[in-house]
């Protein structure tokens, strides 16, 4: 079912700021920014080894990042796992009785189907769950009530 930690994201004010910290203290290399409008972020990558970290910077004051930061303050946002199967995956979370803020699979930043599942199932902890490359044909194939 999980393949590996695709990544970390963390929740930053300043993304600009955050990146030349992470490449100044840590040596990493951020190799993409992108925005994920529907999500309301703009996105950065690090890859370590298999793993990357993101950094999320909210592009709406009133977006989910922002609202993160607000109440918690900058830190870890969530944690993300790849699967082989993200449709098989999210009917077998719902059956052992996991919570899904994301009933169906939709495209997130690079190109990943994604879908996060309630911090209230996870000991209090977001999960993302990712697949692959964005299969052949139009995300809305992936529709399907699960």
């Amino acid at each position: 079912m999980i393949t590996h930690i695709e990544h970390i994201a963390i929740a930053v004010k300043d993304l600009k700021k955050a990146i030349k910290h992470y490449e100044d203290n840590f040596g990493f290399k951020c190799y993409k920014i992108e925005e994920v409008t529907d999500q309301k972020v703009r996105t950065a990558f690090f890859k370590i080894w298999e793993t990357k970290i993101e950094l999320l910077e909210s592009i709406d004051p009133d977006g989910p990042v922002a609202k993160f930061i607000e109440k918690k303050g900058e830190g870890i946002h969530h944690i993300a796992f790849a699967v082989d199967n993200l449709k098989t995956t999210l009917a077998k979370m719902k059956e052992s009785g996991i919570e899904l803020i994301d009933k169906n699979p939709h495209l997130g930043a690079e190109d990943l189907m994604i879908a996060f599942l309630h911090p209230k199932s996870n000991n209090g902890v977001l999960i993302e769950l990712c697949e692959g490359k964005n299969p052949p044909g139009s995300p809305l194939e992936w529709e399907e009530k699960v």
